[in-house]
C-alpha cells in the first residue's frame, strides 16, 4: 500500500504453531483495512513458519484462511507415536518434510507451481545449507542481485525454511543441496535481512519513506534449567532459533533509524514448543488478547506509540543486551 511514495515491509519470525499469533494480528489488519495483506505490504519476509505464512500471503490467501489451514493440518503434521523418540534418536528428526511440502502443494492449488519470480510482491525466505552452514536468502531476481533464486519454487523455499533441525528432515533444493531452517543462529527474526534486501538490493525503497512491521510469535523468558541430554539439546536449539530476535530488532533500529519501525512480539505466559498442536486453543486465546492492543490504522499511519521502536531509545520491547557497532553483512543470492 503506497501513499505519497510510502512503502511497507512485513517481517515474520519463526516459531512453529506460535505463528497463529501472527495470523491473528494479520486477520485483524485485513478486517481493519478490508484489504489483503499482500495489498498493503509491498515486501514480505519470513523464516520457518513465517516463510509458510509468507507463501500464503503472496498466493493471495486471507490471513483467516491460512489460520484455518493451521488449525486443520497441525495435528496431522505433528503426529507422533511410541516410536517417535527412537526416530529422532537414530534419524535425527521427528517429522517428514515431505508431508509439509505435500500439505503446501495441496492447499495452494495451481499456485503451488509458482516460482519466486511469480510473486506479485517482493519477498524473502531464509534457509541455511546443511553441508556448509551457508545462509541463503531466497528472493525474486532483479538487476541488483545475482539472479540465481527467482526460478526456485516457492513451496520448496518455504519447506526448506521450515525444516527445523531435530524436528523436520532437511529439504533438498535442486543445485543447492539440503537445506534447514533459516532461523538457526541468525534469522529467527529476519527483519534486518529483509531491510538489507529492500534498501540495498532494490531501488524501490527509501529508508525515510518506509514503514517496517516485525511480527514475532511470542517470547517466554522464564524457561527452566535443562536436566538431561535431550532437554539440553532442546534448550540449545531454542536459543539458536530465538535469541537473534532481539539482536535483529536492534540492528534495524541502529542502521535504519530514519524508517518508521514497529516490533510486535507478546510475552507468553506459558512455554509452547513449536510442534505443540495441543496448545492451539491456548495460542488463539493469548493471541486474541494481544491483538486487542494493536491499532493497525495508527501503525500504518506512523502514529502508534505502543509498539514503535524509537531511535536511540528503548521502547516497550525491553532489550536484554546491546550489540556493539556492526558492519552490514555481505549478502549473496
Amino acid at each position: 500500500m503506497d501513499k505519497d511514495g510510502e512503502k511497507f515491509i512485513l517481517s515474520l519470525d519463526g516459531g512453529g504453531v506460535r505463528g497463529i499469533i501472527q495470523l491473528l494480528a494479520l486477520e485483524k489488519l485485513e478486517k481493519t483495512t478490508n484489504r489483503l495483506t499482500r495489498d498493503i505490504f509491498s515486501f514480505v519476509g519470513g523464516t520457518s513458519v513465517g516463510a509458510i505464512i509468507t507463501t500464503g500471503i503472496v498466493a493471495g490467501l486471507k490471513a483467516s484462511e491460512i489460520l484455518d489451514l493451521f488449525r486443520k493440518n497441525s495435528e496431522e503434521l505433528f503426529k507422533t507415536n511410541i516410536f517417535s523418540p527412537f526416530k529422532r534418536l537414530f534419524l535425527g528428526y521427528l517429522y517428514s518434510s515431505n508431508k509439509l511440502h505435500n500439505l503446501l502443494r495441496q492447499n495452494l492449488g495451481e499456485k503451488a507451481a509458482w516460482n519466486l519470480n511469480n510473486s506479485p510482491i517482493d519477498l524473502m525466505i531464509t534457509a541455511k545449507r546443511l553441508k556448509d552452514g551457508k545462509p541463503f536468502y531466497f528472493v525474486k531476481d532483479n538487476k541488483f542481485n545475482t539472479c540465481k533464486c527467482g526460478n526456485l519454487r516457492l513451496i520448496d523455499c518455504a519447506t526448506a525454511s521450515a525444516a527445523a533441525p531435530t524436528y523436520f528432515s532437511p529439504w533438498q533444493i535442486k543445485h543447492l543441496g539440503k537445506m534447514v531452517d533459516g532461523g538457526v543462529g541468525v534469522t529467527g527474526n529476519p527483519v534486518y535481512q529483509a531491510c538489507v534486501e529492500a534498501f540495498y538490493y532494490s531501488n524501490s525503497y527509501q529508508v525515510d519513506k518506509t514503514t517496517i512491521v516485525s511480527l514475532g510469535t511470542g517470547r517466554y523468558p522464564e524457561r527452566g534449567s535443562p536436566g538431561w541430554l535431550f532437554s539440553w539439546l532442546e534448550w540449545v536449539l531454542y536459543e539458536l532459533l530465538s535469541s537473534p530476535g532481539e539482536e535483529q530488532t536492534e540492528l534495524v533500529q541502529r542502521h535504519f533509524s530514519r524508517a518508521t519501525f514497529y516490533r510486535l512480539d507478546p510475552q507468553l505466559t506459558t512455554d509452547i514448543h513449536l510442534d505443540d498442536f495441543r496448545k492451539i486453543d491456548v495460542l488463539i486465546e493469548l493471541g486474541k488478547k494481544f491483538v486487542k492492543d494493536i491499532d493497525w490504522e495508527n501503525i500504518l499511519a506512523g502514529k502508534d506509540t505502543i509498539f514503535k521502536i524509537q531511535p536511540n531509545k528503548t521502547s516497550w520491547y525491553k532489550y536484554k543486551w546491546h550489540t556493539s557497532k556492526a558492519d552490514h553483512p555481505e549478502f549473496k543470492h
